[in-house]
């Protein structure tokens, strides 16, 4: 076996199937952690086979009662995948897919009335094909929806909160749903433009709130409610809802 040996397989917990893979490398000690797209388990390699296996049960073990006892925060990532002729729903208009695979080095996207155009490299594998179109349609619905944000964001304020607001982007961020900067620049992520309106609103106004109080203190809250009264209900449906482009889910 060499050093750096690995393996893949399965492990089903709540019904959800999570690749596991096990790295047989050079340490000293054994590990395992949970990542989005994999639960990863390293094994000493000059360990025998019975203590390995032994090893092994403990540790997936771990991994098991972690999953059950926050099966949210470990929930695998979802991709779509996209084809010719799909029809995508933004804010109730319905855009449909017109795809076409080029030889060409990248890839690009327009929108042209109810149609999204998008010219995608075919030298790319399916799965970078897939993560082309997501990005492209990403910064094309966003570019479009931009004057829209802007408007309910600068409302909001307005009603609420009468903070100096900054620059207002749409941002290809996973890390997060939104965030907002000392300097009053909001950005809101891509991932929402695919949500219901109240949940972008509340997401608005949750970072307008962080312009008055940085942390999330019960007068934070206060200002949200006050803005959003059934905010709960918004933060469940972030909570159950991953799509596209999904990951640890937060707001800042």
């Amino acid at each position: 076996m060499n050093l750096s040996d690995m393996k893949v397989e399965t492990l089903e917990v709540n019904g959800i199937k999570y690749p596991v893979k096990i790295h047989y490398e050079k340490r000293d000690n054994c590990a395992v952690s949970i990542r989005k797209k994999a639960i990863n388990i390293r094994i000493p390699s000059f360990l025998g086979r019975e203590e390995r296996s032994g090893q092994l049960i403990k540790l997936k073990r771990w991994a098991i009662d972690k999953l059950r006892e926050n099966p949210e925060k470990f929930k695998p990532e979802i991709h779509i995948e996209y084809k010719n002729g799909d029809i995508l729903t933004v804010d109730d208009v319905e855009y449909t897919l017109k795809i076409e695979l080029k030889d060409k080095q990248g890839s690009s996207a327009r929108v042209e009335g109810k149609a999204i155009q998008l010219a995608i490299s075919s030298n790319l594998s399916k799965e970078m094909q897939n993560k082309h179109i997501s990005t492209l349609l990403s910064r094309c619905i966003a570019k479009k929806r931009i004057p829209e944000l802007k408007g309910r964001i600068d409302e909001l304020n307005k009603m609420h909160f009468n903070q100096p607001l900054g620059r207002i982007f749409f941002k290809h961020n996973k890390s997060n749903w939104g965030s907002c900067s000392t300097l009053g620049n909001i950005n809101i992520s891509t991932r929402l433009l695919f949500a219901p309106k109240d949940v972008l609103e509340y997401v608005c106004a949750h970072e307008l709130a962080h312009l008055i109080e940085r942390n999330h203190s019960e007068r934070f809250w206060r200002l949200v409610e006050k803005a959003v009264p059934d905010y709960k209900g918004k933060i469940k449906w972030l909570k159950e809802n991953r799509f596209i482009w999904a990951d640890d889910m937060k707001l800042g």
